[in-house]
């Protein structure tokens, strides 16, 4: 493609230690969750900088979006590995992650230790309502994309019927809704068309990786380069698990961290809402790390801090260690980081797998990818669970000492101001939060 005589020229390369930096900045201020960490990317990648085209951005966020994990981290990541190979990707998804790490372990800390302080208690107090129907907002998001005939309502309402009123495991909902699709796909593949609305690209002027550019050597499928990667990322997830066996035994609080949250990274489908519920499940009704109150709590953290949603996995285990010491009271914060920054290890070892080893398969071909009806299916009963926790988070928010003790008409009045800041007038995440925690501290002060 030869540009116009007034297209601006082509970006010249980048190297790594210019790169990092922006990947760094990108942690830092990925705010928003996924759609406004790819909107940044996009504004910056593709608009400003023109390190990628559009057509290959989009392309590249097709498959992350076909994936189970943190489309936005695994996106910085395809594009890091696209631009420096296999150690460009790495730094991306690090430092997309890290910045967010640190602060949830130092947030955490504060909450665990000084969280009985009025002024902190009363923040936490108002921002629990706001939680409840921010979930709730993120269930009609995802539906309003989702579920687009009677079918896909069907199945987001077997799925809320199934973990409300059975306590049926997420896993086994999401291999049903699978099955579903996967029947649907071949039986009545109309009802299970989800191809991607977004429109095929358009031109900000001659990219470093243009739609034209050939796929580089490193981004080029090679089967010994895909066993090797499969026998690292093996040996990434077995090494550190059979240290913590060794240490703590298989029943121990770090190892089975480790063995919980590698399930819940392969059952991200549908981003970060869509787990939690598993996470519910896990955390607080099986191993019971923290209370039902913690894991709102949590989710408020990780609401208001850069980086993925699922970091507020590294709550959980801070929390989940700092309350069961394991080197003893008085090294419960060690026993926390420690586990913060394990879990992050096991939820986001297979993102970087699945770019790392899938990414020449996807550069392999650059027509658009659509998601499979299975995944269609997937997202579908996903709304339904993310319905029943938004439910559960009402709940323990509206009635704290459960159906037979008072409702709390305040946290009940601040939800409903909070959804209609939400649904109405479109108001972001972060704004609701801050003015929900500060009504609820006066309340807090004042009753």
């Amino acid at each position: 493609m030869n540009p116009s005589p007034e297209a601006p020229p082509r970006p010249a390369p980048i190297t790594l230690q210019h790169a990092w930096r922006f990947w760094l900045k990108l942690g830092c201020i990925g705010f928003g969750g996924p759609a406004g960490q790819i909107a940044i990317m996009h504004q910056e990648l593709v608009e400003r900088r023109r390190w990628i085209s559009e057509k290959r951005f989009l392309h590249a966020l097709n498959y992350c979006m076909l994936l189970p994990g943190p489309e936005a981290q695994q996106l910085a990541t395809y594009i890091g590995w696209l631009l420096h190979r296999s150690w460009g990707g790495v730094v991306a998804g690090v430092l997309f992650v890290l910045p967010s790490l640190f602060i949830l372990i130092a947030l955490s800390w504060v909450y665990i230790a000084f969280g009985n302080l009025p002024v902190v208690a009363g923040v936490f107090y108002g921002i629990k309502p706001a939680v409840t129907a921010i979930v709730l907002h993120a269930a009609h998001r995802i539906g309003s994309r989702a579920l687009k005939n009677a079918w896909l309502w069907a199945i987001a309402g077997a799925s809320f019927v199934a973990i409300f009123a059975f306590n049926a495991p997420f896993p086994l909902i999401v291999l049903g809704a699978a099955l579903i699709g996967y029947l649907g796909g071949r039986f009545a593949p109309q009802r299970f068309n989800a191809a991607s609305p977004r429109n095929s690209g358009k031109s900000f002027g001659p990219a470093l990786i243009d739609d034209d550019t050939p796929t580089p050597e490193h981004a080029r499928f090679k089967p010994a380069k895909l066993w090797k990667l499969a026998l690292i990322g093996a040996a990434l997830w077995c090494l550190p698990m059979a240290l913590l066996t060794a240490w703590f035994g298989w029943d121990g609080t770090f190892t089975q961290m480790g063995w919980f949250f590698t399930k819940a990274a392969l059952l991200t489908f549908g981003g970060a809402y869509a787990v939690l519920p598993y996470v519910y499940q896990g955390a607080v009704g099986h191993y019971g790390w923290l209370t039902p109150t913690q894991m709102i709590d949590g989710l408020a953290l990780g609401e208001t801090t850069p980086g993925p949603l699922i970091m507020v996995v590294a709550f959980v285990g801070f929390v989940g260690a700092y309350v069961q010491p394991t080197f003893g009271p008085e090294h419960a914060f060690a026993a926390g980081a420690l586990a913060a920054t394990l879990v992050t290890w096991f939820t986001f070892l297979p993102s970087f797998l699945f770019i790392l080893a899938g990414g020449p398969l996807v550069e392999s071909t650059h027509n658009e990818l659509k998601f499979t009806a299975p995944l269609t299916a997937i997202t579908a009963a996903v709304v339904g669970v993310i319905v029943n926790l938004a439910g559960f988070f009402a709940y323990h928010v509206f009635w704290p000492n459960g159906f037979a003790g008072a409702v709390d008409v305040f946290s009940i009045a601040l939800a409903m101001a909070a959804a209609v800041a939400l649904f109405v007038f479109k108001r972001g995440v972060i704004s609701v939060l801050i003015v929900c925690a500060l009504a609820g501290l006066g309340f807090h002060l004042l009753r």
